[in-house]
């Protein structure tokens, strides 16, 4: 199993944390994973990493 990584340091959001957002709640944009999750809200350093994580999930 691959190691949980904190993808937004601003705000403590681990990948595990946006992935389970994503499929739970159907999520599609970066916007929206923030809504839920926080990720990508403060200094939105890491909203191209969130977007490959949406990729990843939903092609």
């Amino acid at each position: 199993m691959e190691e949980d990584v904190i993808i937004c340091n601003c705000n403590e959001v681990y990948r595990s944390e946006i992935v389970k957002a994503i499929k739970e709640k159907g999520l599609k944009t970066v916007e929206e994973v923030g809504e839920v999750t926080l990720a990508g809200t403060g200094c939105g350093g890491c909203q191209e990493d969130i977007q490959a994580i949406l990729d990843e999930i939903n092609g």
